[in-house]
């Protein structure tokens, strides 16, 4: 909305002289991941691994042209971490499924074939050639946080989460400090009454970590406060008051509000009005404040940076 990029968080490592550029994760693609990214000076190439917190397409749409451009420029195969397949009733949540199809419609049109033909160097199956999908299980990721990707010095732990089937949040571990990524996560309970909004599995996985990045509900758009939002999106995600608590008692240096509902400065999010006006960055963090958190409180915006030494 206004202009912003869809969900999505660069997690980097490595020594200044190299400007923290040894390893590089990317956590969840929405919409204008790819241009976000290029403001940083970093290429669909330069990534070492993708991480997706869930399939929800704002958090999962910007994956397409990112793996186009890395196929198009003859970047080499990239991990993909996301959940394995979960059985919903009649459906399937498929994160495997989206790597596999990630480039058919341009398949289908012809244009690959096209692209293949002017530089047979690229790969034969298109964009969905190049990813390297790793599946986490869903049952052993509910029993706690469990590694699933590692390079050197840097290690991805992953749990599951309460929000729709396969969510997951992850943990990045450095000798730098340690980022946990929160996803849309909520709590096991799906409705009050319950003692808080946000996820047993989260706060269990971010004890002693320096930075929380989590999506954030602000009250305005609480059941019985005035506006039209579903009360089921809003019970399925932390609000700010229950995050600030829940990062103060794990001992968070530093909290990321992001993926902010409602969106900053505008009337509306979406096609529901938001009751009162819009909101402003203060708006959060006194919520925040108010829950008890003494730590930083960082309101998310685009190419907001945050260094651990």
């Amino acid at each position: 909305m206004n202009g912003l990029a869809g969900a999505g968080t660069l997690v980097r490592y490595g020594s200044v002289a190299n400007q923290c550029n040894d390893v590089l994760l990317q956590f969840d693609t929405g919409r204008g991941t790819t241009q976000r990214l290029s403001e940083l000076g970093v290429t669909p190439n330069d990534l070492d691994a993708v991480f997706l917190t869930h399939i929800h397409s704002d958090h999962a749409e910007g994956l397409a042209s990112l793996m186009q451009l890395r196929w198009h420029y003859l970047g080499s195969p990239l991990d993909l971490i996301c959940s394995e397949d979960v059985e919903v009733s009649e459906r399937t949540m498929s994160c495997r499924a989206f790597a596999e199809h990630i480039g058919d419609a341009f398949i289908e049109a012809g244009e690959i074939a096209q692209r293949i033909a002017e530089n047979n160097k690229r790969h034969p199956d298109g964009p969905s050639g190049l990813i390297r999908f790793h599946g986490v299980n869903q049952t052993a990721a509910d029993s706690g946080a469990m590694v699933v990707w590692s390079s050197g010095d840097v290690t991805v732990k992953a749990v599951t989460t309460t929000h729709i089937a396969g969510s997951l949040a992850f943990r990045v571990d450095t000798p730098a400090g340690s980022v946990v990524i929160g996803g849309d996560a909520g709590n096991s309970k799906s409705a009050p009454p319950r003692d808080t909004s946000t996820s047993e599995s989260v706060e269990a996985m971010a004890e002693g970590a320096e930075i929380l990045v989590h999506s954030a509900m602000h009250p305005a758009f609480a059941p019985g406060a005035g506006s039209d939002f579903p009360s089921l999106t809003y019970y399925r995600q932390s609000t700010v008051a229950d995050l600030g608590a829940m990062s103060q008692r794990a001992g968070i240096e530093h909290l990321v509000l992001t993926h902010l509902i409602p969106a900053l400065n505008t009337d509306f999010h979406g096609s529901v009005a938001i009751p009162g006006g819009p909101l402003e960055p203060k708006d959060f963090e006194k919520i925040a404040k108010e829950s008890g958190f003494d730590g930083e409180i960082h309101v998310g915006r685009d190419l907001l940076s945050i260094r651990l030494h």
